[in-house]
C-alpha cells in the first residue's frame, strides 16, 4: 500500500510519480481507491491518469489504471512458474484441434507446453510458427507439416521476429491461432515485446479464430504492445475466471472464456 499523502501538497510531477510508484507495487488501482488513499476527488485522479496515459506510463481501464509491462523474465526463468496452470490450459487447447487444421502458434512458455501436447495428435495438421521451441516439439511428427517463419532470431525468447516475419505470415491463412500474452486488460491481450506483439497481431488477423493461452497471473495487467481487441472471434483459455470488471468486458465483447474443471 502506498503512503497516505495530502495530494494537494504535491505538484503535478510529484503526484504522477506517486501514482506510477504505487502501480509499480500494485498491478492495478481503481479510481475510487486512489481517491480515498490520497484524499482528493475522483475528477482529480481521472485527470492525472489521462495525462499519464498520454505519456505512455500507464494504461487506463474502466474505473482505474494498470501498469504497463515493458519486459518479462527470460524464457528459461518463466518455465518454472505456473506449471500446473499451463498444463491445464494446454490440455483445453489440445481438445480444440481438428484434423487438417492450419494452426498459427506463437512463442512463449504456455504455447510451448501446448506444442508438446499437440505432438500426440495423430491426424494431419499444418503448423506455422516463429518459435523454434514449437518447431522442435513438432518437427518429428510425420503427420504434422511445420513451417518455421523467417526473420531475425531472438535467442532469449527462442523465436524469429521483425518485418520479414510478419510479411511471411501474410502469405498464410490459418483456421486457428494460439497466442500467449504478457498481460490481459480490459482493452485486450498484450505482449511486453513490440516485435512479438506485431507477430501476434498478424496471426490474429490471418486466422479464423484466435485462442489466447494465458494463466490468471496475467489478469489486470497491460503490456507494452497490445495486439488485438476483445471480439467474438477471440477466446480466452485460462485457469480461472478474471475479476468482475474484465469478465463483464469479455462477456459484452462475445469472448468465450474456457476453464479447466480442475488443476
Amino acid at each position: 500500500m502506498g503512503v497516505h499523502l495530502r495530494w494537494f501538497d504535491l505538484n503535478k510531477s510529484e503526484r504522477h510519480n506517486v501514482i506510477v510508484d504505487d502501480l509499480g507495487r500494485e498491478p492495478a488501482l481503481r479510481v475510487n481507491e486512489m481517491s480515498r488513499r490520497y484524499d482528493v476527488s475522483s475528477e482529480t485522479i481521472r485527470r492525472d491518469l489521462a495525462e499519464l496515459m498520454e505519456r505512455g506510463l500507464i494504461n487506463r481501464t474502466y474505473g482505474g489504471a494498470v501498469r504497463i509491462i515493458t519486459h518479462e523474465p527470460a524464457l528459461s526463468e518463466r518455465q518454472h512458474i505456473q506449471v500446473a496452470e499451463r498444463k491445464a490450459i494446454a490440455k483445453l487447447a489440445y481438445d480444440l484441434i481438428e484434423p487438417d487444421d492450419v494452426l498459427m502458434i506463437g512463442g512463449g512458455i504456455t504455447t510451448n507446453v501446448f506444442a508438446h501436447a499437440l505432438a500426440l495428435f495423430k491426424e494431419p495438421l499444418t503448423v506455422i510458427t516463429p518459435s523454434f521451441n514449437v518447431a522442435i516439439a513438432l518437427g518429428t511428427c510425420s503427420n504434422i507439416s511445420v513451417h518455421v517463419l523467417p526473420g531475425e532470431f531472438n535467442g532469449s525468447e527462442g523465436l524469429v521476429q521483425g518485418s520479414e516475419t510478419t510479411e511471411a505470415l501474410k502469405r498464410f491463412r490459418g483456421t486457428k491461432s494460439f497466442l500467449g500474452a504478457s498481460g490481459l486488460s480490459e482493452e485486450g491481450p498484450s505482449d511486453a515485446a513490440i516485435p512479438a506483439g506485431r507477430i501476434y497481431q498478424t496471426m490474429a488477423e490471418r486466422s479464423m479464430h484466435s485462442y489466447i493461452l494465458a494463466d490468471s497471473s496475467k489478469f489486470g495487467k497491460a503490456a507494452l504492445s497490445g495486439y488485438c481487441v476483445w471480439a467474438p472471434n477471440i477466446s480466452l483459455i485460462s485457469d480461472r475466471n478474471p475479476d468482475d470488471a474484465l469478465t463483464n468486458i469479455l462477456s459484452a465483447a462475445g469472448v468465450d472464456v474456457m476453464l479447466p474443471d480442475t488443476i
